[in-house]
């Protein structure tokens, strides 16, 4: 269980472990203590306080998605014709479970969602669009945008 800890800070030494971490996930713990120059037992301790106070939230492998096949990058917005709570949890259950779906954001202004979904190519994206997001009760509209090209993709936070 993690411990989420509004009074907990990050000095120096936890920034510059967290950065590397985003940098590189499988370094280990003797480069990391060559790097900020602190003893690999101290890098153990730190890295795992900072997994139990919630700043790491997990460790991943990001795949190559045009390399796997997924040729389409795609941002959908969804605004909902009604806002009753039902219909809400319902989206957003529904959402939750389509592997199509990279992310989803709750927003503010003209659309309700954003959606970050990848698929292989027209086709599943009309099929995801025609067969699992349209049926979705409560759907008022749907807008899709394709990304041309990637301009910066990044998971490193600046700390």
């Amino acid at each position: 269980m993690k411990e989420y800890s509004q009074n907990s800070v990050l000095d120096e030494l936890d920034r510059a472990i967290l950065l590397e971490l985003q940098k590189n996930g499988r370094i280990s713990h003797v480069e990391l203590s060559r790097i900020v120059n602190l003893s690999p037992p101290a890098i153990h301790t730190r890295i795992k306080r900072l997994e139990q106070q919630g700043y790491i939230d997990c460790y991943a492998a990001l795949v190559n998605r045009e390399l796997v096949g997924y040729e389409m990058l795609c941002f959908i917005s969804v605004s909902l014709q009604v806002h009753q709570l039902d219909q809400v949890e319902n989206f957003r259950r529904r959402v939750t479970e389509m592997p199509e779906v990279l992310e989803c954001y709750h927003l503010t202004g003209e659309y309700d969602y954003l959606l970050k979904v990848a698929v292989y190519n027209q086709k599943s994206l009309q099929q995801f669009l025609m067969d699992k997001l349209t049926p979705i009760p409560g759907i008022g509209r749907i807008h899709t945008s394709l990304v041309l090209t990637e301009i910066k993709h990044s998971t490193v936070l600046s700390l």
